[in-house]
Order: structure tokens, then C-alpha cells, then sequence
């Protein structure tokens, strides 16, 4: 009986691939599981085996031709009668992705799975590759870090889910991953493994099997070059002969560069000596003729995010600042004399606690401070939590996380908390959790200089406050005397639409109250 054999879905979104080998050939007696073609998918090369013992009577492509998926392969008389029809079978069940290498082929002794890239925060849907901890062929446990990605918001580390060993890794270092698609490819050891060597002798294939562990960093040339579809078909496109081609990616890959310097008459190693030299040479020139040269970067990651969420704060947001004087005498006072006793590694006793805790206890008797509105300012929630943010500036860009319900903490439970997030936010490792649900937030531009700032809302909170450098001032003291007193410049930015001039200026006035006088805190804490 004739069967055709379907080409199954063999890669999420793949929808053709590319017929790079027939390890077959028309009249060819096969058994099951034995290796049909070799096809390359955007993503990997892989080998198709038989599901049903037969004779093979039609092969549907020749080879270099794209093959669509759930269309026929090819067609085989399958050897009993009466046996069920050859079905499109399962990528995870009948496909084994691999990179072939040099003249092995392997059966289906183990099994190829795609680690999709899970939702790793609210709304992101894609994120930059920052750095491969892992490079392909390398053996992996449970929970190693196998990757750290960008998202919108922050650097997050991907960990393995299995043990196994890493088969491919889908993007280079710099390229966007999509949310919901294949990272990496990983392959989980099964029971046993079968190889088939269709060298000269097994010696032979172990030989090159060392030979390509010892070298497999080196650009070799190859008979069945390594390349995704679009890179064949631009070698189509120019009358060359691929095999042909030196690749300077891992195992021999080929890329467009390759192409490229194919044509023109150059090696990767010849590219690079030349390169060397170009470099050598501008270099020489640069220090004759001291001529600088601009330098275009794309912005991206939390660069990227920010510009986009203060352009449109900006532009749907009424901004209005207000500017304060705080005399913080008594509590640069009171702070030295307790960051002696309380002050670890793990908690460092600034001024930020007492900055927080003073802003929740006015927070509670200026609920629209701690409020945000919907996208057409119909509605106003008003919120039960005080999640007080804190702008860091961090290696990977400006992060703002949030403690969390600062009306319920203490200062030196809000001091752990304020400790533990920049020190997440410095290294660009900040949980997304902590960077979601702020209500107001805290600019401390003041750190690195200045003294007025006009902040601009972080939407969709309604105020924002920066806070100045510390300044030793002379004042008027009650008596008329001239002293030396600390103070500081704050200067607020609030929603216009909800909060009016008078509202942010009461507000000011009893949160100034509770720093300038730490006593008056302490009478206000329940």
C-alpha cells in the first residue's frame, strides 16, 4: 500500500523548510526510525526518519528545494498490508533535532526539547539577550543559570529546567527573544543510546567525533555546510557552492558575512587579519590626525522603556512643581547617633527610612496623594497600600522599585527592605514583583548633586518628590543668631487633574513636620 509520508509541524511558527540531503533514494528498502532527509528550519537542522517500514517510491523535492509543512515528503509502500495509514507524527515523538556532524547520523536514542522563554513580567513580550552563561554542547543541571535577559524593567537570569546537555541556542548575544518561543534547545539523556556510524569503522568516526571537541571553536569547511535557509539561498543566488564556504560560526556555521567574504575572494582569517590591520591603521592615523568619529547606538532595554513611559507621561499628565525648604538638623542627628547601633551588612541606615516613614504617616491623612487614575480621568482609586518607590540609578539604566506597605513597617524593617533593593537594582537584578504596584515614588537626585529638580511622574501615580543634596546653610535661629543648620531642597511634581496647589502644600507642610522634628513622628506611629 502507498503512503505518503507528511511533513510534520517540526518547530513552533515554522510553516517551510529547506530539503538540505535524501539519505535515501527512490526504490530504497527502509525500516523504521531510519534516518529519510536532512531539513533545515530557521532555527536548526533536522533529520526526518521513517515511521513505517517500506519501499520508498517518490521523493516529492530534489534537493535545495523548500518543503511546506503538512505536505507530502515523500511517498512509501509500506511492507504489510493493511497496516494504518502513515500519519504526520509529533516533532517531540519522530524528529530529532540536531546538527549533523561530519558522516554520523543518530537515531531517536534521545529526546530534543525546546525551552520556550516563559512571561517574565506583566506585558513583555519580548527581551534582549544579554549573555549565554552556557555554550552549545555543554552539560547542564537543574536550576544552572543558562541565560540573562533584558526585559523592559530589568536583567533577569533564565535557569535550566532539566538536566541535559545545551543542543542549540536560538539567538546570538544581542538579538530580541520573543516571549513564548523557543531559548534553547536542550537534550535529555534517555535510556540508551544507539548510534549508527556510517563512517569507515567506528575508530574513523571517534577520531573526528575528538577531533571536532578539540576544535569545534575553529571556522572549518564542510560538505554539509551548517546554515539557516536565507543564507542558502543568498549562496543560491550567487552561484556558490556552499560546502564551499568557510563558516566562522560554532562548528563550522555559516552566516551572510561568510557569504560575503566568499565572493570576495577573502577567508574568515584573511577577514580578520585584514581587519587587524584596518584597525592597526585607523588607529595610527587617529593618533596623527586626533579626528573623532561619531557614534551611533540604538536605545533600548530600560533606556528604551523609559524614554517611551516619560513621553507619555509627559504628554498626558498636567504637571505642576512645587519647592520646599527642609532644615534637617534634628534628624541628621538623630540618624548618626542610631546608625552606630543598627547599622549591618545587611541593613544600612540612611535617611531614606526615615524619609519613607515620615511620607506614609502624611500619606494617611492625604489619601490623593497615594491614588492614581484611569486612562481618560473618569475614575480615581484610592489606595489601601503605601508602596513607596525609589529611582536607582542603576547599571542597566534608571530603576525605580517599591517597598512594599511601608504604613505597616518599621523604620528599621523599611531600612532592610530599602538595602535589599538597591542592591538588586545596582547589579540590574531587581525582582519584577518589586518594580510593580508603586504609589508615589522618591527621586534622590541629591546623591549625585544638585538641588532643585522638576521630576517628572511616574504614570500612573499621581506625585512624584526629588530631593536635593544636603547643604550646610547659614540660617536666622529664633533669636536672631546666625547658624550653621542642614538643609535640604525638595521640589514636588503632582497630577494637576487630582491634586490641586493647596492640597500638594498641606501635605509638604506635615511631612516637613514629622523630619524636621523627629519627635512629632514618633507621637504620630501607631
Amino acid at each position: 500500500m502507498i503512503k505518503d509520508f507528511i511533513l510534520p509541524d517540526i518547530g513552533e511558527g515554522v510553516v517551510e523548510c529547506e530539503l538540505v540531503e535524501w539519505l535515501v533514494a527512490e526504490g530504497d528498502s527502509v525500516v523504521e526510525d531510519q534516518p529519510i532527509a536532512d531539513v533545515m528550519t530557521d532555527k536548526a537542522l533536522v533529520q526526518i526518519p521513517a515511521p513505517n517500514a517500506g519501499v520508498i517510491t517518490k521523493l516529492f523535492y530534489a534537493k535545495g528545494e523548500i518543503a511546506k509543512v503538512h505536505a507530502p515528503l515523500y511517498s512509501v509502500d509500506v511492507a504489510q498490508e493493511g497496516e494504518s495509514s502513515a500519519q504526520p507524527v509529533l516533532a517531540s515523538e519522530a524528529v530529532e533535532q540536531q546538527e549533523v556532524a561530519s558522516t554520523q547520523n543518530f537515531s531517536p536514542a534521545v529526546s530534543i526539547e525546546e525551552f520556550l522563554l516563559p512571561d517574565i513580567g506583566e506585558g513583555i513580550v519580548e527581551c534582549e539577550l544579554v549573555e549565554w552563561l552556557v555554550e552549545e554542547g555543554d552539560t547542564v543541571v537543574e536550576d544552572q543559570p543558562i541565560a540573562d535577559v533584558m526585559t523592559d524593567k530589568a536583567l533577569v537570569q533564565i535557569p535550566a529546567i532539566k538536566n541535559g546537555k545545551i543542543a542549540k541556542l536560538h539567538y546570538r548575544k544581542g538579538q530580541l527573544a520573543k516571549v513564548h518561543e523557543p531559548l534553547f534547545a536542550i537534550e535529555v539523556a534517555s535510556d540508551a543510546a544507539v548510534t549508527t556510524v556510517t563512517a569507515n569503522d567506528a575508530s574513523a568516526a571517534e577520531d573526528n567525533i575528538s577531533t571536532q571537541k578539540v576544535d569545534n571553536s575553529a571556522p572549518v569547511a564542510q560538505g554539509k555546510a551548517l546554515a539557516s535557509p536565507a543564507v542558502r539561498r543568498l549562496a543560491r543566488s550567487l552561484d556558490i557552492d556552499i560546502a564551499s564556504v568557510t563558516g566562522s560560526g560554532k562548528n563550522g556555521r555559516v552566516y551572510k558575512e561568510d557569504i560575503e567574504r566568499h565572493q570576495s575572494g577573502q577567508s574568515a582569517s584573511t577577514a580578520a587579519t585584514a581587519i587587524s590591520a584596518n584597525v592597526v591603521s585607523q588607529s595610527a592615523e587617529q593618533v596623527n590626525v586626533n579626528h573623532a568619529t561619531d557614534r551611533v547606538e540604538p536605545i533600548k532595554g530600560v533606556r528604551a522603556v523609559m524614554a517611551k513611559m516619560m513621553t507619555e507621561s509627559v504628554s498626558t499628565i498636567p504637571h505642576f512643581t512645587y519647592c520646599e525648604e527642609f532644615d534637617l538638623t534634628e534628624l541628621v542627628a538623630l540618624r548618626e547617633s542610631m546608625k552606630k547601633k543598627y547599622s549591618t551588612d545587611e541593613l544600612k541606615l540612611t535617611m531614606m527610612p526615615f524619609f519613607m516613614k515620615s511620607m506614609s504617616l502624611a500619606l494617611s491623612q492625604f489619601p490623593d496623594m497615594n491614588s492614581r487614575v484611569n486612562a481618560d480621568c473618569t475614575e480615581q482609586t484610592f489606595l489601601a497600600s503605601h508602596n513607596i518607590g525609589m529611582a536607582v540609578d542603576s547599571k542597566v539604566g534608571l530603576l525605580v522599585p517599591n517597598v512594599k506597605d511601608v504604613q505597616d513597617k518599621t523604620i528599621l524593617e523599611i531600612a532592610a527592605e530599602i538595602t535589599r533593593l538597591t542592591n538588586d537594582a545596582r547589579s540590574g537584578r531587581v525582582a519584577p514583583a518589586d518594580l510593580k504596584g508603586g504609589s508615589i515614588s522618591i527621586s534622590n537626585i541629591g546623591a549625585l548633586g544638585g538641588t532643585v529638580a522638576t521630576p517628572i511622574i511616574n504614570k500612573p501615580e499621581v506625585a512624584i518628590v526629588a530631593l536635593g543634596k544636603l547643604q550646610v546653610l547659614p540660617r536666622f535661629n529664633d533669636k536672631g543668631e546666625v547658624e550653621a543648620r542642614k538643609i535640604m531642597q525638595v521640589s514636588w511634581s503632582g497630577d494637576h487633574r487630582v491634586i490641586d496647589g493647596g492640597t500638594i502644600a498641606r501635605f509638604c507642610n506635615l511631612w516637613k513636620l514629622y523630619l524636621e522634628q523627629p519627635q512629632e513622628m514618633l507621637l504620630a506611629m501607631q
